[in-house]
């Protein structure tokens, strides 16, 4: 799933090629997005990222909310070819964006533009000393809490692996054992792997690829996250695998306590 450092790479490309331009077309290939309608004649004035969610910000007052979840990615054609999987396009003027999803999970609102809470995003209006009131005490692991998109906007397994190992903090702790130092560690390590990511375009390992279609170049910065049984940079011992909520989550026994 693409996560913040993917999420605002597409932002920022969008930002680029569709602002300040009007749809001049709309045309669904999926039932399930039927719903799309009335955006036709519509001019872009912004995209803005919300979380792991794109907003593409209308001059009516409405907003086009994308979240493209496990395999959606965008992707920007000069062409009108339907590429593979596409399930919704969007026209500029001979220009095109097509929504590529082909396990059908994404989803498109059309809504009155609300903005979320910048608290929640760490490239926005983060308080940690907020973070720590609301959260500080809670009994939940330590990494399950930062995938929690209630509490910290963006941040999901890839880059929460990343952040912890780099913090030297074991995902397993309850995060109402971590003190302030440690809070400060792992978030000063958040922004440092976060921007290096989007500097990146963001991590390919499977599905993603950026608005033109291109990988990304993250993956090359992977330190734990896919790397069950190699060495730590660190210590030397051998990364391990364990599944958390659902998920692998990747660490070194000998550097993260």
């Amino acid at each position: 799933m693409p996560e913040l450092p993917e999420v605002e790479t597409l932002c920022r490309q969008l930002q680029k090629m569709i602002c300040g331009r009007k749809i001049s077309a709309s045309k669904v290939y999926d039932d399930k997005l039927a719903h799309i309608k009335n955006i036709r004649g519509k001019t872009v004035i912004g995209v803005e990222r919300q979380g792991k969610m794109i907003d593409i910000l209308l001059d009516d007052g409405m907003s086009i909310l994308i979240h493209l979840r496990m395999t959606g990615r965008l992707l920007w054609h000069e062409s009108a070819d339907k590429p593979k999987h596409s399930r919704w396009k969007i026209t500029f003027a001979g220009n095109n964006l097509f929504l590529v999803d082909p396990r059908r999970f994404a989803t498109v609102k059309i809504l009155k533009t609300v903005p979320c809470d910048p608290g929640r995003d760490i490239f926005k209006k983060f308080d940690l000393t907020n973070f720590i009131k609301s959260n500080g005490c809670r009994k939940t692991k330590v990494k399950i809490l930062m995938m929690d998109q209630k509490a910290l906007a963006g941040i999901g397994n890839i880059y929460a692996c990343e952040i912890l190992y780099r913090a030297g903090i074991h995902p397993e702790r309850i995060a109402a054992t971590l003190s302030e130092d440690e809070w400060e560690k792992i978030f000063g390590h958040a922004k440092e792997i976060l921007k290096v990511a989007i500097k990146k375009r963001g991590t390919s390992i499977s599905d993603w690829r950026d608005l033109f279609g291109l990988k990304g170049q993250n993956q090359h910065e992977l330190k734990v996250y896919g790397q069950e049984g190699s060495l730590c940079l660190i210590c030397g011992g051998k990364i391990c695998r364990i599944k958390q909520g659902g998920r692998s989550t990747f660490y070194c026994p000998g550097c993260q306590k």
